[in-house]
């Protein structure tokens, strides 16, 4: 049987297994890319037939994600991360080295079908960089003896698993653990305190707890839950959804990462109390496409919950409390941490942020009423249901009660992640993690905040500084522009394209950045990159285009020697003199008058 006929037959297991649901679509799509390196044109076909879909959408959809593709990607397909604090750390010299080894040129296969090697945006392990992901497995703190030994195993066609084990080593790196990271797993205990409580009870507890959502806009978790629970949902049956939004797409953050590999039960358990609280019976896990590696230990943990009848009917023996847990992957789309385009990649679409309102909690995932939470913001309300409000709120600010887990990357002695209570200032943290000299830190990823080091005082609270949890350190040595350009050539590989202030805006400033880094801009420049972005910020359709701005502003504010040594022209001087070119006009008219001249501001 040849490969391609092989395609087809997987590809009709898939869809039998599904019910021909098209809200499968990215999942069969994702599965046939792993098997096959990429989405043969009979597996579309098959894919648009049975779905009742034009070939044109698959095509669409197909497009939309980084990881899914069309041509093969060869037998190794070789992601190196992208992330800032990789390239710190001597990445994209590494990746050349390799290139030249392999012969390849990158982002395209080689002859032979047996590589390819790009990049990708983060592979979420920039506490262990640099690091790539080859057919989705993360290899870590790769160095110039890796990268020859990979490229060895590559030529020799070695199979993943007769690869050296320590290359797949993946740590926690938990440097501090403070309410959340020092508990032991809740197991049972959490879902016996909603049956003892009752959903009232326990939503009391959510409510006093103050708790807020932890993906970084902070959202009252009780207010969200309780929105969705009043919702009106007579069409569907009372058939309320909770989500997990595991998509940490923003670079420098890779705290779901380590909550995912060793408190699982703790997430899952918040789930299913969301559930209880809510009454829904359907729970999707957002997977981040680079966690590929993660997901069948998370299979193995939802198994064995529903084994101890922690998951499915009659949960715990109550009856009427039925809920389960479903992993969707995702596929390469920074966007799809938006929650409105998660729902839409869930639903096996683009992942295209809605217009809102309607909101997800009144109308979500498929039209029902939906919960999308971050992953800690699971396991922080698991662990009040068994510890309970009071414990929680005794540490932290009275804006932003308990702790924040933040993923510390860059310029530092001891990478990893550390829990602090909130209201923890920056000096601390760096103190926490070894890093001195600092010349700035960057604060919830590229969409985030630029912090110099008089600001340092500053705390990390919803009332001050914000964030999903990355933590990106540069010392004195670092050149800012680096950071700058990186982050805007990622907010336009990342850009969904949908609105024209994002997808051109986003596209000006990268080359305009360029054009500063290369030496060959003017003071003009940097009023055109400040109108730019503020047009962005003002104008866009969602969250990433009015985010993508952020490292730029928040430098031209902050840093702007960094802009200013760079300069060609330290003040604006026009390259074509308009008044001068008027002169025949004049001269034929015989005027020479203020009205035939133009006008210039001094």
């Amino acid at each position: 049987m040849s490969k391609l006929q092989g395609s087809e037959d997987y590809t009709s297991e898939l869809l039998a297994e599904s019910g021909n649901d098209a809200g499968r679509l990215l999942q069969h799509l994702h599965a046939i890319q792993c098997r096959y390196s990429h989405i043969p044109e009979t597996s579309i076909q098959q894919l648009a037939s049975a779905l009742d879909l034009p070939a044109a959408h698959v095509r669409g959809v197909i497009g939309f994600y980084s990881f899914l593709h069309i041509t093969p990607r060869g037998d190794y397909d070789i992601l190196f991360s992208d992330s800032i604090t990789d390239h710190m750390l001597g990445s994209r010299t590494l990746m050349d080295d390799f290139c030249t080894r392999l012969g390849v040129e990158p982002g395209r296969p080689r002859a032979d079908g047996r590589v390819c090697v790009a990049t990708t945006s983060c592979t979420g392990m920039c506490d262990q960089g640099p690091a790539l992901l080859v057919n989705g497995l993360a290899v870590t703190r790769l160095d110039g003896h890796r990268i020859q030994t990979i490229a060895a195993l590559v030529e020799n066609r070695t199979p993943l698993d007769a690869w050296p084990a320590e290359f797949f080593e993946r740590r926690d790196n938990i440097r501090r653990a403070d309410l959340l990271l020092s508990h032991a797993a809740c197991d049972s205990s959490a879902l016996r305190a909603l049956i003892d409580k009752g959903a009232d009870g326990l939503f009391g507890e959510i409510e006093a707890s103050g708790l807020r959502g932890r993906g970084g806009a902070g959202f009252n978790t009780a207010m969200k839950w309780k929105f969705c629970r009043e919702a009106d949902d007579s069409n569907n049956e009372n058939d309320r959804v909770v989500v997990c939004n595991a998509d940490e797409g923003e670079p420098g953050t890779f705290k779901d990462r380590v909550l995912l590999n060793s408190h699982a039960d703790d997430v899952f358990a918040g789930m299913t109390l969301c559930a209880g609280i809510i009454g829904a019976r359907h729970g999707y896990l957002y997977l981040r496409g680079e966690y590929l590696y993660m997901r069948e230990s998370l299979e193995e943990t939802l198994a064995t919950r529903r084994r101890n009848g922690l998951l499915g009917r009659n949960i715990l023996g109550k009856a009427g409390f039925d809920f389960d847990i479903e992993i969707h992957m995702g596929a390469g789309a920074y966007i799809c941490g938006e929650e409105s385009a998660l729902l839409e990649s869930l639903e096996g679409k683009r992942g295209v942020p809605r217009i809102r309102p309607p909101f997800p909690v009144t109308h979500g995932y498929m039209g029902r009423p939906t919960v999308v939470n971050n992953v800690e913001t699971f396991m922080a309300a698991a662990q009040i249901a068994t510890q309970g409000a009071d414990w929680f709120k005794a540490v932290g600010t009275e804006q932003s009660t308990g702790t924040k887990l933040l993923s510390i990357s860059g310029d530092c002695e001891h990478p990893g992640i550390y829990e602090f209570p909130f209201g923890v200032t920056i000096q601390a943290v760096l103190e926490a993690c070894g890093a001195t000299d600092c010349q700035a830190v960057q604060v919830a990823g590229a969409a985030g905040f630029t912090i110099p080091a008089e600001e340092f005082s500053r705390s990390i609270a919803f009332e001050d500084i914000s964030t999903g949890g990355s933590f990106m350190v540069f010392n004195q040595e670092r050149e800012l522009l680096d950071m700058v350009q990186n982050f805007s050539r990622f907010f336009v590989h990342e850009s969904c394209g949908f609105c024209t202030p994002c997808r051109v805006g986003g596209s000006l400033l990268k080359d305009l950045i360029d054009k500063v880094h290369a030496g060959q801009a003017g003071q003009y420049d940097m009023g055109e990159l400040r109108n730019i972005g503020n047009l962005m910020k003002s104008t866009s359709h969602c969250g990433l285009g009015t985010t993508a701005p952020n490292p730029v502003l928040d430098t031209l504010a902050k840093f702007p020697q960094i802009y200013e040594r760079r300069l060609t022209q330290t003040r604006f001087e026009p390259a074509f003199d308009l008044d001068a070119a008027l002169q025949e006009a004049r001269d034929i008219s015989g005027r020479d008058d203020a009205g035939a001249h133009i006008r210039t501001e001094s």
